[in-house]
């Protein structure tokens, strides 16, 4: 698998980040066992998690993705080979949403037990909690970094000016910067003044800001809920309209052009994107993940990465 920079980390790591979210829960040891696998044996290694996953599937508590993980690593002995990252911020119901000092440390000596492993190499602030001021935030996460807990941060579900102030905090006061930001993302866009809620978009702003910035951006939700799948069904929801009609009508042209499906043409064009776009996979079956790998071996030319990316209104 190609690896691509993460940021100005100084790192690269998969082009494709296996979401764990399902893992431990949703889905059973064994099909969890089985996505692990064949994305590590298309030689992916790059594992996302969060420290509350998933807590509304019934019995489960918030600590299931990580502990599943920590003990398939455990197992297979492959923990130096992998790049693991987990999440702070929304937490579990009997915690809350919290950026504190005292959450951050306690939260990520939860993971590292959870996980089996002696650091974090991505923690990502999960949220933008903007009760706890910044400049606690960033100390905590630059105190694990300084401790060897954690190697690098990234935010999730924050604004571009929000980015900027942080990256602003961090120079002034000498703390580790941000090197990623993981926002909903796919081809189809949003209505203007559809309530994001928690699951912020990546709007235009954040887009033209990571570029300037050299902070990758990681999306969750690249194929929309298997949007893509359902090419001839009537689109509904937060992206129906003339925008997305068009974009779909681009993208059925150059998926009967490309000979590739359109999930696979969705992937192809955020790894193609300048910067480049790092995709979520969210896998269930051994098709959804062989479907997915494959979009690695798509490659769309120069027109077709402007037609894409200009249709619309």
């Amino acid at each position: 698998m190609k690896t691509l920079p993460l940021g100005n980390s100084g790192v690269e790591v998969s082009a494709f980040c296996l979401g764990t979210m399902r893992f431990g829960s949703a889905h059973d040891e064994t099909i969890s066992s089985r996505m692990m696998e064949m994305y590590i044996e298309a030689g992916g290694t790059f594992l996302d998690t969060s420290n509350n996953y998933a807590f509304w599937v019934k019995d489960c508590t918030g600590s299931e993705s990580e502990t599943f993980l920590g003990k398939w690593i455990k197992e297979h002995g492959n923990r130096d080979e992998l790049f693991v990252a987990t999440k702070v911020g929304f937490n579990t119901p009997a915690i809350g949403k919290s950026l504190s000092a005292a959450t951050i440390i306690s939260e990520c000596e939860k993971s590292l037990q959870h996980l089996q492993t002696d650091h974090i190499d991505l923690y990502y602030a999960h949220c933008d909690h903007r009760e706890t001021p910044l400049e606690e935030t960033l100390t905590a996460f630059d105190a694990l970094i300084k401790q060897g807990k954690v190697r690098f941060i990234g935010a999730s579900n924050t604004r571009a000016w929000r980015l900027e102030e942080a990256r602003n905090v961090s120079a002034q006061n000498d703390l580790a910067e941000y090197c990623c930001i993981q926002q909903r993302h796919s081809y189809l866009r949003s209505n203007a003044g559809v309530d994001a809620s928690v699951q912020l978009e990546a709007n235009a702003d954040l887009l033209d800001y990571v570029a300037a910035r050299d902070i990758t951006l990681l999306a969750y939700g690249p194929s929309a809920h298997g949007t893509y799948t359902k090419m001839d069904q009537p689109l509904g929801g937060s992206s129906a309209g003339p925008d997305s009609d068009a974009r779909i009508a681009a993208l059925k042209d150059v998926s009967s052009e490309t000979g590739a499906t359109p999930t696979q043409v969705v992937f192809a064009w955020m790894l193609q994107s300048t910067p480049p776009v790092i995709p979520l996979l969210a896998c269930s079956t051994e098709a959804q993940m062989q479907e997915n790998l494959a979009a690695l071996q798509v490659t769309l030319s120069a027109e077709q990465m402007t037609r894409l990316t200009d249709a619309g209104v």
